[in-house]
């Protein structure tokens, strides 16, 4: 299930805006609250993910509708 993780975290990044706001100023904080959230992560796929270029998110979010944006996130944290 580690794919479906990975998967699941960039598609956080790209719609859950706090999200990617917390990535852009601490990516591997933001990381390991997405792990408390359930994801479930290894350290080579942590470390790839937080290698992830935070603006180019910002452009792909950008291009996203924005009824397919989150509200919310785990345990508040939006």
């Amino acid at each position: 299930m580690s794919q479906r993780s990975v998967e699941r975290v960039i598609g956080r990044l790209v719609t859950d805006e706090a999200f990617r706001r917390r990535f852009a100023e601490e990516p591997l904080a933001a990381l390991r609250e997405a792990i408390e959230c359930g994801a479930e992560l290894t350290s080579l796929e942590l470390q790839a993910l937080v290698s992830i270029d935070a603006q180019l998110v910002d452009r792909i979010a950008s291009a996203i509708d924005p009824r397919l944006l989150k509200i919310g996130t785990c345990g508040g944290r939006s």
